[in-house]
């Protein structure tokens, strides 16, 4: 794996470097308080990035209001840190220097793994990880924990379980927006909101598990949207981000797993619902445009590999 950032401009270089620092930070303020005594040895292994920035086609678009996020993998000694408890300050502080401070000029998401359950996807060969690997640049790295040398997963396996996902997921995310759509109709705006929620979240996590055979155990819809997005580009284009309306419109969804459920303020319009069904309308199609596009490369693939 590398560690080497040349291929980046000397801010995004700083940016990365301060990304580590409030990930070793606020990691290391929440172990502190912690009781437990073998919690209290927890260490982070290692800091990787991944995805665009790591490969050099990030994408910074001013016009169309699309940047690519920053994603990095944490690997950490004990299972029981990848909780999110750990790292929800680490969280909320990259939040608000990618919206408030601007001292980050991209948003950042990150995945928590024990060293032990990477090594353990890196020998079934789970593309997600042997992809890291393969293009991701270690950012920092203790010394005396290497991981383990990636395995092979047979390209017919990969079909088979791309696909099976594929049929599980894709009509689960129909579902939620027919759902939602009564609950429109049925006058109930907060369930709709959730509901369609959960349409796009599964949307999204019918597309990672499709290219990648895994999916962050996340409801984030945002950094759910970005992971999709760095695997299949054409699926930014299911929301616009161009005025206040577009990017309002997302936000209430995003906030609609919560709130709309549980907070009695979470208020959501006609004409902002029906933007939002609209737009999981054509998440949707898209989706299924790409899965299905992927699923016939990895037919071709394992048709070629049986020859």
């Amino acid at each position: 794996m590398r560690n080497d950032l040349d291929h980046l401009p000397a801010d995004r270089q700083a940016e990365l470097q301060h990304i580590v620092r409030i990930l070793f930070e606020e990691f290391e303020d929440t172990i502190a308080r912690t009781t437990d005594p073998k919690r209290k040895k927890g260490r982070i292994l290692k800091v990787i990035l991944y995805g665009s920035f790591a490969r050099g086609d990030w994408v910074d678009d001013p016009v169309g209001g699309y940047k690519s996020d920053y994603d990095i993998l944490v690997v950490v000694n004990d299972e029981r840190l990848t909780d999110f408890e750990y790292w929800a300050l680490a969280e909320d502080r990259l939040m608000r220097d990618a919206t408030i401070t601007h001292r980050l000029s991209a948003p950042v998401g990150f995945v928590v793994h024990s060293l032990t359950d990477v090594d353990a996807q890196l020998h079934k060969g789970r593309p997600f990880f042997t992809d890291i690997v393969a293009q991701g640049v270690a950012l920092y790295e203790a010394i005396g924990h290497p991981l383990s040398r990636p395995g092979e997963l047979q390209i017919g396996d990969r079909l088979a379980e791309a696909r099976h996902n594929f049929d599980e997921w894709y009509p689960s995310t129909i579902k939620f927006k027919r759902a939602a759509d009564f609950l429109v109709e049925d006058g109930g705006p907060r369930e709709a909101a959730f509901n369609y929620h959960q349409a796009a979240e599964r949307a999204y996590h019918c597309a990672l598990l499709v290219f990648t055979l895994y999916s962050p155990k996340s409801h984030k819809l945002n950094f759910l949207r970005g992971q999709a997005e760095d695997l299949a580009p054409t699926l930014v284009n299911a929301w616009p981000r161009v005025n206040r309306f577009d990017r309002r419109c997302f936000e209430l969804l995003r906030l609609a797993y919560v709130n709309a459920r549980y907070s009695s303020e979470y208020a959501i319009s006609a004409t902002e619902l029906a933007w939002i069904g609209e737009r999981i309308g054509i998440l949707q199609n898209l989706v299924r445009d790409v899965c299905e596009q992927r699923l016939a490369e990895l037919k071709a693939a394992t048709s070629k590999a049986a020859e």
